[in-house]
């Protein structure tokens, strides 16, 4: 599942939309810890949640019940991983979820009473500042355009990642047994020298075939020197 921050109209959104309980769930792979207050900030429920269909369903609907004429306002500060099951649910069953950033929910705790940090402890924190703020942004789910641009950028950090990794050990390896070959090329930019190493990875082949035919090779593969 992959999620998309909204950002558009928060202030209209809020405007139309007046919550009477607030929910703040601290999200974590496993399980989630779920708080519920009122606009007085009294915690009408606390309880930890397996992150499983059944029970989130079961969380949603008792959540619901304590209020079900007025409207409820759902935060968390995750927004994709073992978060994403529940924001889902959450979108299936119409809810309005905002999102609070892990920056303003560590900021947030140091004026909350307790110096201890428990999941519960974070999910008061989500959902007073739910209650409190007014400029937070509601998550929606991503359209299949996002998705698909995300999984293409992902896959491109990977392939990037993986290629640094690689010039990584080959400078590492030419360094203990080839270090003038090491420092002549910038590996990062250099592809004909990827290109010449491929072929002649050794201090004794390249003596072999010589300064002019290296440099043919070099010249002939028709990449940047």
């Amino acid at each position: 599942m992959v999620i998309d921050k909204g950002s558009i109209h928060p202030l209209i959104e809020r405007t139309t939309f007046m919550p009477t309980l607030w929910a703040g769930i601290d999200a974590g792979k496993r399980t989630h810890h779920c708080v519920v207050i009122d606009r007085d900030g009294t915690v009408l429920l606390s309880t930890k949640v397996s992150n499983d269909e059944t029970p989130l369903l079961d969380l949603i609907a008792t959540v619901i019940e304590l209020d079900s004429e007025g409207e409820i306002c759902w935060a968390t500060d995750l927004t994709d991983g073992g978060a994403a099951l529940v924001i889902a649910l959450l979108a299936a069953h119409q809810q309005q979820l905002l999102y609070i950033p892990g920056r303003i929910v560590h900021h947030a705790a140091a004026t909350y009473r307790g110096d201890g940090k428990t999941d519960a402890k974070d999910a008061r924190i989500i959902a007073d500042q739910a209650r409190m703020r007014t400029d937070l942004h509601p998550v929606r789910i991503a359209t299949g355009i996002a998705v698909d641009l995300r999984l293409l950028t992902s896959h491109r950090l990977d392939v990037i990642h993986d290629r640094v990794r690689a010039i990584n050990r080959l400078r590492a390896t030419m360094l203990e047994y080839f270090p003038a070959l090491e420092r002549a090329f910038d590996y990062s930019k250099n592809k004909a020298a990827l290109v010449l190493l491929s072929h002649y990875a050794t201090p004794d082949s390249l003596r072999r075939i010589g300064i002019s035919p290296a440099c043919r090779m070099v010249e002939g593969s028709r990449l940047p020197q």
